[in-house]
């Protein structure tokens, strides 16, 4: 591998905060709906419809009522109570206030204790409880009450769908008629008067807003990153804010958060939100509750933390990939089963293994290398055709799934009948192998290893030049995607799209045979194909873009390429036409915030290609592996492109925030707005460990 000579551009690494989503457990048999979540002295509270929940020192408690609760509140004292349909009571049931005759509980929206008068909001109005004797507050006649707050200065507000309300000492106002803006439309939802603050921060249709003590208000919309509305709950703990919805929540401190979908809550619609501490908080929904807390790790705990999921669930005969979830989200029901691309992905385990084994010197990480590069070349001798590599294999005794790809794929016996293999190999299992043999060769091989990577590079790329530059199969027929013949690429329309791709995929394959073989013939070959067929010029336009069709799919083949001719033909005649193609795709890519480009166009360029962002990515990055569905086409912080992405989909002009996006993310669209496969699979985590390990080898990270 090639030795650079300057010292590249490094970002210094530091313990940072990672979001982690746990289930609450309430006990078992218990319902699930969770109302209201309150914090009284050391314990938590939970209060279901059935049953009063009381938490402490990680158990629970709980005490059943004799009536059905539909909400609940605590006073200025700390005391709780408790609605039902026909009176409010304290916690114990000692006392008991019967409800005016014209209110139901069903439609009491709110509820709020000032001193001794309790002050109830439904839809037609508000009547508050003194002494005794219900009274209607004919100021909010023909109102409907959604929520009522007071301020220290005993100001009474009132959010209602005809105004917000505010009482002062003489005078009831509606703030609608004097100062409010048009655009919350006279309707309020919620209302929240942060601890040791005078400020009232308040909800309408398609904003949130703080009427300030010190005069500097403010209001948020979608455009100013409020994800979604109308907020239904708002809660606060010092700085930060937590907006609840009936689609998810969202939480703003320095920036905007957002938590929709079953990687996060187990149903979106937010009941209540209970901040613990700076960096715990709970959300109540119908289906239970989630804690959302900042946990302190570094990124290599965080590697460590992927690598025991793939120990764990993703191992299959030494190939690595997705496992399915027989159960959606259950990883109890977690089974591997073989893919398409089997080889690539398995391909990327075995570099990140070996970078990581450089970098640590960890036995752990060398036989992890050692066991995947074996299942890598079995891939090749498994189909008894020297230099063909398959998708990917089976023991011939096990189930396999069947192909669902468009292009027909077929399982043939091994030659010794003991394994079955997938053939129509692609270019994306030759990229990854030779992308990651070549680093196993480099960093983790021992003399006997490095024969048998030698022997591999050789029978493929003998098997390539021999046969045309085509993979033929099983079939004696070359597969769909493994032709990189020169007449295919520069004169057939079909191959019009791959001209590019494959011309840069061929010439680093060449050159890492003739790293590793020595072979001058590989030499000979990759210059007759620059000087006859013009391979290196079609390189330069090997991302296919703009009035094209963008196939994020195929990034990862321009990349890894272009990690090898960066590590073996730096020196080469042909590198500037390298370097342009690379400043072109990385120009192309750069606004998608994919770390692993970021950081092998930084190798390549020898320069700071948004290293920092690459960090940050890979801090974002959920340690949650299933692949939920994400939904985020309803949202009004993401501006929506005009032009839909492969396939239709519709897409945002930035990438969604990692956190709130897909999963996988190797090869798909980052703008993508919903995706994901309802947690039918967790993802292996490769995506992670590749990047961060291959920056640490390269002191981009330090």
């Amino acid at each position: 591998m090639v030795s650079y000579g300057q010292q590249l551009p490094s970002v210094k690494l530091k313990p940072f905060f990672q979001e982690v989503k746990t289930e609450i457990q309430l006990p078992e048999g218990a319902a699930q709906n969770v109302l209201k979540l309150f914090s009284l002295q050391d314990e938590i509270i939970a209060v279901t419809p059935q049953v009063l929940y009381k938490h402490k020192q990680g158990k629970w408690k709980g005490k059943t009522g004799n009536t059905k609760y539909l909400s609940a509140e605590i006073d200025a004292n700390g005391n709780l109570w408790l609605l039902t349909e026909s009176f409010l009571q304290n916690e114990d049931g000692s006392l008991k206030i019967p409800l005016p005759d014209q209110v139901q509980g069903d439609s009491v929206l709110s509820f709020f204790w000032e001193g001794k008068i309790l002050h109830t909001g439904t839809p037609n109005g508000m009547f508050s409880f003194k002494d005794e004797t219900w009274e209607k507050v004919k100021e909010t006649n023909g109102k409907r009450v959604n929520a009522i707050a007071q301020d220290r200065e005993g100001i009474l507000w009132v959010a209602t769908n005809k105004g917000l309300l505010k009482r002062v000492p003489k005078e009831w106002q509606n703030l609608d008629k004097i100062l409010m803006a048009i655009g919350t439309e006279e309707r309020y939802f919620d209302l929240h008067i942060p601890k040791g603050t005078n400020d009232l921060i308040f909800s309408a249709p398609y904003s949130v807003g703080c009427i300030a003590n010190d005069g500097n208000h403010w209001m948020w919309s979608g455009k100013h990153g409020l994800p979604y509305g109308p907020v239904t709950t708002i809660k606060s703990y010092n700085d930060i804010l937590w907006f609840g919805t009936n689609k998810g929540v969202a939480k703003k401190d320095d920036k905007w958060h957002y938590y929709q979908g079953k990687r996060w809550i187990p149903h979106d619609k937010i009941n209540d939100i209970l901040p613990i501490d700076e960096h715990t908080t709970w959300i109540a929904t119908p289906e239970g509750i989630s804690q959302i807390q900042q946990v302190e790790m570094n990124l290599e705990e965080k590697a460590a933390h992927y690598e025991k999921i793939i120990a764990e669930r993703h191992n299959r005969l030494g190939l690595i990939n997705f496992s399915h979830l027989d159960v959606p989200g259950d990883l109890s029901s977690s089974r591997t089963e073989n893919q398409d691309n089997d080889g690539l992905w398995t391909s990327t385990y075995l570099a990140a293994a070996c970078f990581r084994f450089a970098v640590t010197q960890s036995e752990e990480a060398k036989k992890n290398a050692i066991r995947t590069f074996e299942a890598v070349e079995r891939l090749e001798t498994v189909t008894g055709i020297s230099g063909l590599p398959a998708r990917s294999f089976a023991r011939s005794t096990d189930l396999v799934k069947q192909s669902r790809s468009p292009h027909p794929k077929k399982w043939r016996p091994s030659p010794n009948k003991d394994w079955q293999w997938l053939d129509d190999c692609s270019s994306d299992e030759m990229v990854g192998q030779i992308f990651s043999v070549a680093l196993f060769y480099d960093l983790v091989a021992d003399k006997e290893m490095k024969k048998r990577v030698k022997a591999l590079v050789k029978r493929i790329m003998d098997h390539i030049i021999e046969n045309d530059f085509q993979l033929i199969d099983y079939d004696g027929k070359p597969t769909r995607w493994g032709i990189w013949q020169p007449d295919s690429l520069n004169h057939s329309k079909n191959w019009a799209y791959e001209k590019g791709l494959y011309s840069l995929e061929l010439l680093s394959f060449l050159k890492v045979a003739v790293y590793i073989t020595g072979d001058q013939k590989y030499e000979e070959t990759y210059r007759y194909l620059i000087e006859n067929h013009h391979y290196a010029e079609n390189t330069v336009e090997a991302k296919i873009y703009g009035p094209y069709e963008n196939g994020f799919s195929d990034d990862i083949l321009t990349y890894l390429p272009y990690y090898s001719l960066s590590s073996y033909a730096r020196d080469d005649q042909y590198w500037p036409y390298f370097k342009k193609s690379i400043e072109r795709t990385w120009r192309v890519c750069q606004p998608d915030r994919m770390p692993t480009w970021n950081v092998i166009a930084s190798i390549f360029l020898q320069k700071d290609c948004d290293l920092e962002i690459a960090k940050e990515e890979l801090e974002l990055f959920p340690l949650d592996l299933i692949d939920w569905n994400m939904t985020n086409s309803h949202r009004w912080d993401l501006v929506e492109n005009d032009l839909v992405g492969r396939g239709g989909q519709r897409q945002a002009n930035n990438p969604i925030p990692t956190p709130e996006s897909r999963i996988f993310r190797w090869n798909t669209n980052p703008y993508q707005f919903d995706s994901g496969v309802n947690g039918s699979r967790e993802v292996s985590g490769t995506y992670f460990l590749l990047t961060y390990w291959m920056a640490r080898y390269h002191h981009l990270f330090k």
